[in-house]
C-alpha cells in the first residue's frame, strides 16, 4: 500500500489507500475573493487566520495556501502566510502557486514536509519544479495535463501522470511522494466526466500505485445545488480509490459524505471519527448534573 506522509513541525498526516480520506482545506486562496485578495496584498492576514482556524475546526487535515494576487509580491506574501499559519496551527500545509519563485519562497520558510501544488507534464514545469521537490524533500501534486493541454481522453491523462512519475523517479523522487490530480472536468459540459474520473482513479491506484487528489468542486461548475452534487461525487470518488481532495470543509454536507464514505469503505476503524463528529452531546445542564451525580457516588 502507498502512503504519502505530509508533516508540519509537530504533526504528521498520511494520505493512503487504506486510510481515512484527507481533506485539504481550500479557503486560503484569493482567487475569486476580492476582499481577501486586497487584505493579503496589504499585509492584513486576519481573514487568513480566521479561515485557517475555521477549516481545521471543521475537519481539514491539511490547509492549502495560495497567494496568487495580480500585481502583488506573491513570494513574500506566501512566505508570510506560511509563517503565520505554522504559528497558529499544527496541521501540515499544501503550498499552492503557479509561480516557481513563490513555491520556493514558501518551501524555504516551511517547517516540516510540505505538499507542493503543483507540477504538470509540461517540460518546462517538470524541469523547474522537480528539482525543488528533490531539494526540499517535499511531496508534490502532479496534474495530468501537459504541453498539449487537458485531454478529454483518460488514456492520455493516465500517460501524462505516468510520465510525471517516471520523470520524478529520474530525480530520485519516489512514487509515494507523488499525489496525482486526474483532473475533474465539469459534468455539465462533459456528461461522462464523472464516470471518466472513476475509471482513471482505479488505473492510477492499481497500475501506478499513487495517491490521488482533485479540486472536487470542478465537477459541479455551472450547475445548481453544487454542494449536493459535490457531496454525491466525493463519496463515489472515495469508493473508486481517491485518497484526498482540495475542498471546502465548511460545507457540512460534504464532510458528512466524506465521513460516511470512510465508514462504509472500512477506513474509519470502529467508526471512531464518525462517532466523534456526530454523537449527541448532552446539554450543559445535563452534563453538569451528570458530573454532580458521579461526584456524589465517589
Amino acid at each position: 500500500m502507498t502512503d504519502t506522509v505530509i508533516s508540519s513541525a509537530s504533526k504528521e498526516v498520511v494520505i493512503g489507500f487504506a486510510r481515512r480520506f484527507v481533506v485539504i482545506g481550500e479557503r486560503i486562496n484569493p482567487t475569486g475573493r476580492k476582499l481577501l485578495a486586497e487584505e493579503m496584498k496589504n499585509g492584513d492576514y486576519s481573514r487568513v487566520r480566521a479561515d485557517a482556524l475555521a477549516q481545521v475546526a471543521a475537519g481539514a487535515q491539511i490547509l492549502d495556501v495560495n497567494a496568487g494576487i495580480a500585481l502583488a509580491d506573491e513570494p513574500r506574501i506566501l512566505a508570510e502566510c506560511i509563517r503565520l499559519l505554522q504559528s497558529i496551527t499544527d496541521v501540515p500545509l499544501c503550498i499552492d502557486s503557479s509561480t516557481v519563485e513563490a513555491l520556493e519562497a514558501g518551501l524555504e520558510v516551511y517547517q516540516g514536509k510540505a505538499l507542493l501544488n503543483s507540477v504538470t507534464g509540461e517540460e518546462e514545469r517538470l524541469e523547474r519544479v522537480l528539482p525543488l521537490v528533490r531539494k526540499y524533500g517535499c511531496a508534490v501534486v502532479a496534474i495530468a495535463n501537459d504541453d498539449s493541454g487537458i485531454s478529454e481522453d483518460i488514456n492520455v491523462r493516465f500517460d501524462v501522470a505516468k510520465k510525471i512519475v517516471q520523470r520524478a523517479s529520474d530525480h530520485g523522487i519516489p512514487a509515494n511522494d507523488i499525489v496525482v490530480d486526474p483532473l475533474v472536468m465539469p459534468v455539465g459540459a462533459i456528461n461522462t466526466a464523472g464516470r471518466q474520473v472513476m475509471q482513471l482513479l482505479k488505473r492510477l491506484r492499481t497500475e501506478l500505485k499513487v495517491n490521488t487528489t482533485c479540486g472536487a468542486s470542478n465537477l459541479s461548475f455551472g450547475l445548481p445545488n453544487r454542494n449536493g452534487l459535490n457531496s454525491a461525487f466525493i463519496g463515489m470518488a472515495i469508493a473508486s480509490g481517491m485518497t484526498s481532495a482540495i475542498t471546502n470543509p465548511l460545507r457540512s454536507e460534504l464532510m458528512l459524505a466524506i465521513r460516511g464514505a470512510d465508514v462504509v469503505m472500512g477506513h474509519d476503524p470502529e467508526c471512531a471519527a464518525w462517532i466523534e463528529a456526530y454523537r449527541e452531546r448532552p446539554a450543559n445542564g445535563a452534563a453538569l448534573r451528570g458530573r454532580r451525580r458521579r461526584a456524589a457516588r465517589e
